[in-house]
């Protein structure tokens, strides 16, 4: 008789316990109690089914199975892009084609208005293929694998390339990257914030090919002149050995940068915009470059087609580079 009074009076405890706790969660359970729908979903699948997203688009009529067969979606999509997110797999495929015979004008005393159309032959001169993958080992390490195949003036060629970057603080970080391609290549990068408005980089690296090693290096440093205006000053010493000064300034509805650089074996001045349309996802950009290489113009759009696609056409028109089309 003892035992099953204390058996009662600890069912009790818990029924008191249990009460408790609802009347302390009143709104949160009358709001579940009141709804036919989430009632069904606590049924089924507790309290966790109730806090996953995307159950705005389930109907009201399904069973309890259904609900079920609902949640177990919503968590493989929610798993995906969690490791989208992680991975940030990234890919870039360009075509660039040239349009210059189009523009051309031919004299020949045989062509007239009887003879057949002359077609000109639309030549793509440039083709690339370019992937990327992150892979989080821990918190402070990552892997990066980047990849890329091209082919210019029927000539092809590709390089591997494997990153490893290490979080050193909340404002430093280094990374070494192993390359195959064009012969073996060692690139190390290397970052610091000097202070809240400052910071610099510094990317060494050696390529070492059939005629020797070539060595080289790239120092950058930025200042943050405003909220919308950055500005950077880069150093490049090696064979192509330059300095210039670039500045941005970007805002939500639009991108203005300016670029001035000396170097070897060209120099040239650069200025190009870009017109952001949120509303319609959609970028219209045109730039300008002149140098010691000659004079280029280009004016493109670019529009993002889904979540993760963005598609881009820029028509190039320069001296002595002719007309093309790029599709990206």
């Amino acid at each position: 008789m003892a035992g099953f009074q204390y058996r009662r009076s600890g069912y009790w405890r818990q029924v008191t316990c249990l009460a408790g706790c609802l009347w302390l969660n009143k709104p949160v359970t009358c709001s579940i109690l009141s709804d036919e729908h989430k009632r069904a979903i606590y049924d089924s699948l507790g309290v966790k089914g109730l806090e996953t997203e995307g159950w705005e688009i389930v109907q009201r009529t399904q069973t309890p199975q259904e609900i079920r067969e609902e949640y177990e979606r919503l968590a493989r999509r929610r798993d995906e892009r969690r490791l989208q997110q992680r991975t940030n797999p990234k890919g870039v495929f360009t075509v660039s084609v040239s349009a210059t015979e189009l523009f051309s004008q031919y004299e020949d005393d045989y062509i007239d208005a009887y003879s057949p159309m002359v077609v000109w032959p639309i030549e793509v001169k440039d083709l690339s293929i370019s992937q990327s993958i992150e892979a989080p080992l821990t918190l402070r390490d990552t892997l990066t694998l980047h990849g890329n195949i091209s082919t210019l003036n029927h000539s092809g060629s590709g390089s591997f390339t494997v990153g490893a970057k290490r979080l050193l603080s909340d404002t430093s970080w280094v990374e070494l990257d192993l390359s195959c391609g064009n012969g073996p290549a060692i690139t190390f990068k290397g970052f610091r914030s000097l202070t809240k408005s400052i910071f610099g980089t510094f990317v060494p690296h050696l390529q070492f090919t059939n005629s020797g090693i070539s060595a080289g290096a790239e120092t950058s440093l930025a200042m943050k002149l405003s909220e919308q205006t950055m500005g950077y000053v880069v150093w490049r010493a090696g064979v192509n050995s330059s300095m210039s000064t670039s500045l941005a300034r970007d805002t939500d509805r639009s991108h203005f940068g300016l670029t001035l650089q000396l170097g070897v074996p060209h120099s040239f001045a650069s200025v190009n915009y870009t017109h952001k349309l949120k509303e319609r996802e959609m970028k219209l950009k045109t730039s300008a470059k002149a140098g010691t290489f000659g004079a280029l113009l280009e004016y493109g759009v670019e529009k993002k087609v889904s979540e993760q696609s963005t598609i881009s056409a820029v028509v190039s028109v320069g001296v002595p580079t002719g007309v093309s089309l790029k599709l990206k």
